[in-house]
């Protein structure tokens, strides 16, 4: 646009004088031409829980993983400090939940703040038991 006098757009290139929308780069972003915007025509759906706990996920195939690649000990209990130490999880959050995703065959005695069902009924058909420990940082 804007490539001489004569063609009608020349000069300011039909973007007016001065101001933000003159300026290159620049878009207004969900101005709908005074038209009322999507985002406020749509109603807020939703809770966002100011104070919900935050767990660090582990599966347990990435467990039995761990564990055949001698990265944890199965003749120590398995708890949360061992898990990070391993380096399968980087860090603790409000505690850790295993959830049963993947095969899980050896008889551990795993400790955490939290897991599925799922995930202690595979345990205990492996052989092992999963207990879900109520910390004090987990209780609050």
């Amino acid at each position: 646009m804007g490539r001489g006098a004569g063609s009608g757009m020349g000069k300011t290139g039909g973007r007016g004088i001065k101001g933000q929308k003159s300026r290159s780069g620049v878009a207004i972003k969900g101005y709908e031409g005074g038209q009322m915007p999507l985002y406020q025509r749509l109603p807020k759906r939703g809770f966002n829980k100011p104070n919900r706990k935050a767990f660090s996920v582990v599966n347990l195939g990435l467990i039995q993983k761990f564990i055949d690649e001698g990265k944890i000990d199965i003749k120590n209990d398995i708890t949360e400090d061992a898990l990070i130490a391993s380096g399968l999880v980087r860090r603790k959050k409000d505690g850790i939940r295993v959830l049963a995703k993947g095969e899980f065959t050896s008889k551990a005695t795993i400790s955490v703040t939290g897991a599925s069902q799922g995930a202690v009924d595979a345990v205990a058909k492996a052989g092992g038991s999963l207990t879900v420990t109520t910390t004090p940082a987990a209780a609050e």
